[in-house]
């Protein structure tokens, strides 16, 4: 399909940027969801070109392609858009992890009142589990369906 160069290096850019790129499956759609001025055919048969490629990998599920950026297509992007090697996707970056979560830099309180009250019923000596040692289980026949009787 002919693809006008302004609306195929957009389609390219946001894929660039975002990594992923999604789609409904409408052909007659007059405008693709996140790209406004792009008709959304036009952003479906680009993608299927990439795929066809190997430059994204492709998936469908509930009437919405989904493509994602492979290794092979983050490369051929880059030198199609002229883009340096520091620029990656937002799904390739790493989200900045704080130092220490907030609400937690004092110990944890200790219990309240009521709490020990719960507990204060509750006894520990003496607790043995299992059964006792005469205990001898007998393990009967069903009366249910296929049973022998």
């Amino acid at each position: 399909m002919l693809i006008p160069k302004a609306n195929r290096k957009a389609i390219y850019t946001r894929l660039f940027q975002e990594g992923v790129l999604i789609a409904e499956k409408d052909f007659n759609a007059p405008a693709h969801s996140e790209l406004a001025e792009i008709p959304n055919l036009q952003v479906i048969k680009a993608c299927q070109s990439l795929n066809s490629r190997g430059y994204v990998k492709e998936q469908f599920a509930w009437r919405h392609y989904y493509w994602y950026l492979t290794d092979e297509g983050l490369e051929y992007l880059r030198t199609y858009l002229h883009l340096p090697a520091e620029v990656v996707p937002n799904t390739h970056k790493q989200p900045a992890r704080p130092t220490a979560r907030p609400g937690r830099a004092a110990a944890r309180p200790a219990a309240s009142g009521f709490r020990g009250a719960a507990d204060s019923y509750r006894r520990d000596e003496g607790k043995v589990g299992g059964a006792g040692p005469g205990f001898q289980p007998q393990f009967k026949g069903s009366y249910g369906r296929g049973a022998s009787m």
